[in-house]
């Protein structure tokens, strides 16, 4: 089994956050998005993982120079080889995919590193493959699936009429990465756009119409990290799950002095609490520093000094200083608000 994860979005709705760290690798209860992702789909599939593929952007877009080193250190964490490889221009969801051709063969699990979820993933072996897909209330933001007798009959890119509140999530299945490649391939030689882009949603139809048969996946939770109030509250669900498995992710050597931490909370190594009450639900970076303050509901990341702040559904980056009274904040990477 091989995983494909195209991930070279920058994020753009979550800035300022990925104006110096691309969204896939975000922290999320002390771990980048994409590496939670890569564990979740490791541990579901109950099969050997053969090799991790990332499709990153290109270093002019965000993507820091050792982006490849971390990432394959996460597939080897996983038993797995890990390849990377560069998506220089945004050209849709199957030409991000076909940039990991020489990686797409054999049984493959495709999963867009946009979302982190809880999903069935049993897996049936007579289906071609598995879409996994959520019921939303909008689904002229998705791609969306209709079904018949619980297999997959139309795929729908984006539709402006109703005909499906399936949407995909962007997490798949394929039997044969190879039939993938092979379809994007013929895509991209006969330049078959939609909206400008090589969709995958094309490449899925098209299998479909040679026979292919494709089941829909069942998704548990679906949890988005586009913008800043989804992303706090994937953290606040992550850490949620955490608890649930019996986890303790506080640090041995965290200080406490007249504070207070409220279960579930994430909290890294070497972080001082002074005259603070923190949680539920909130994650904090390593090498951070808060006093005086109470914080629930708050995904704050490294190297961060807090002082004298009430904080709630609050975002605050790398290296941030704040010492203030506001509440609903976004603060990005190297921002004082003193």
């Amino acid at each position: 089994m091989k995983i494909i994860v195209p991930m070279a979005g920058i994020g753009s709705r979550l800035r300022p956050h990925t104006l110096t760290t691309p969204k896939p690798l975000t922290v999320i209860a002390g771990k980048p998005i994409v590496q939670r992702l890569v564990e979740d789909i490791t541990s579901v599939v109950k099969q050997p993982i053969e090799e991790i593929a990332f499709i990153i952007g290109p270093a002019a877009k965000g993507f820091p120079a050792n982006t490849k080193d971390k990432l394959v250190a996460i597939a080897e964490s996983l038993g797995a080889k890990g390849s990377v490889y560069v998506q220089e221009e945004a050209l849709g969801t199957a030409h991000a995919i076909h940039c990991a051709k020489d990686s797409l063969s054999g049984p493959c699990v495709v999963a867009f590193a946009d979302t982190l979820f809880k999903a069935d993933f049993t897996l049936d072996a007579n289906a071609d493959g598995a879409i996994w897909v959520k019921q939303v209330e909008d689904p002229s933001a998705f791609g969306v699936v209709k079904l018949q007798d619980g297999i997959i009959t139309d795929f729908v890119e984006k539709p402006k009429e109703f005909v499906s509140d399936l949407a995909i999530i962007g997490i798949y299945y394929f039997k044969d990465g190879g039939k993938v490649k092979e379809e994007i391939q013929y895509l991209i030689d006969n330049d078959l756009k939609e909206n400008g882009e090589y969709q995958l949603t094309n490449v899925l139809e098209s299998l479909k119409q040679q026979g292919a048969k494709f089941i829909p996946g069942k998704v548990d939770a679906w949890m988005d990290c586009g913008k800043k109030d989804p992303t706090v509250d994937t953290n606040k669900q992550v850490l949620g799950f955490e608890q649930t498995d019996g986890n303790n992710l506080v640090a041995k050597d965290v200080v406490l002095e007249n504070s207070e931490i409220i279960q579930p909370c994430y909290i890294g190594k070497n972080v001082v609490l002074k005259n603070a009450k923190i949680g539920p639900y909130v994650s904090i970076g390593e090498n951070s520093i808060v006093e005086n303050s109470t914080i629930e509901n708050s995904l704050i990341q490294t190297n961060v000094h807090i002082s004298n702040a009430t904080l709630n559904n609050a975002m605050i980056g790398n290296h941030a200083k704040y010492n203030g009274n506001y509440t609903s904040v976004s603060i990005g990477d190297y921002t004082e608000l003193t």
